[in-house]
């Protein structure tokens, strides 16, 4: 990793606690621009609640998350906020961007009229449809739609789209949004093998502009397309790398797959497959 490059994310000594439970426990990594970073772990893990933090859905115990890629305004650009202190409105309209596991299209629109609805500044249904579209705007819609291959189904209701082809619609109304890092949570899941390749080539595209998270348990897809990942365990980051070295190291392999709790002897304890 380059060190003389700025973070786009730096996530310093996170913690959350939940009613005496310890969900997270002093997370720090950082994440940087024009990369594809996995967060992977069992479930319980507490990737989950990291996003949540950093798009301020939940606020820590301890620690902070400073974002660097913060939006111009006017002749000044914050670059040094804490996304802690921040709401999650706000933290969207500095270039934030998140898509939940389940696809949350408008299924009674059309394709294009949901990538208009998602443009910066339409807060409802009613007056996106009645705004005027500049033209350099349907021209940013009709690029990302090519971009993602929905663009010859842009006159059809959302309804109508494939599971695979829901999922990257709803990408395509964070981009036209003009983010600074999308974070995808399990984006493949329920995907056959040629929506699931495609999905990855979207994702790695993207990252030539922006940086991306995301939170996956497909291996083989952590493997194809990640630039690092991290590997949580128990709230705690457990090893982080690059896909290869992670995905190879013994006490990953143990706790991803259940089988066992490593203890600070680096010893294993049997225990069932499980959460």
């Amino acid at each position: 990793m380059n060190k003389n490059i700025t973070p786009v994310i730096e996530i310093q000594d996170i913690s959350v606690v939940f009613d005496g439970f310890k969900a997270l426990s002093e997370v720090t990594t950082n994440i940087m621009p024009n990369k594809v970073h996995f967060f992977i772990g069992p479930n319980g893990a507490g990737k989950t609640t990291l996003l949540d933090i950093i798009c301020g859905k939940t606020k820590p115990s301890n620690g902070k998350i400073v974002y660097h890629g913060g939006r111009d305004v006017g002749l000044r650009k914050y670059t040094n906020m804490d996304l802690t202190k921040m709401s999650e409105a706000d933290i969207v309209n500095e270039g934030i961007g998140r898509k939940f596991q389940a696809p949350s299209v408008f299924t009674s629109l059309t394709v294009l009229e949901n990538m208009e609805i998602s443009l910066k500044g339409q807060k409802n249904v009613i007056s996106s449809l009645l705004f005027k579209i500049a033209e350099n705007q349907k021209k940013r819609i009709e690029m990302i739609l090519d971009f993602i291959g929905l663009l010859g189904k842009k006159e059809e209701k959302a309804a109508s789209l494939s599971h695979g082809q829901k999922q990257w619609l709803e990408i395509g109304m964070l981009l036209v949004q003009e983010p600074s890092v999308l974070l995808l949570d399990e984006p493949v899941a329920g995907m056959g093998k040629p929506e699931t390749e495609k999905t990855g080539e979207i994702i790695k595209k993207i990252a030539k502009q922006y940086a991306v998270v995301v939170v996956e348990h497909d291996m083989e897809f952590v493997r194809k397309v990640a630039d690092t990942v991290t590997v949580m365990h128990e709230g705690k980051i457990l090893a982080e790398g690059n896909a290869d070295s992670v995905l190879s190291d013994e006490k990953v392999k143990v706790v991803y797959l259940g089988r066992g709790k490593f203890h600070k002897s680096g010893g294993a304890e049997k225990e069932k497959a499980g959460a």
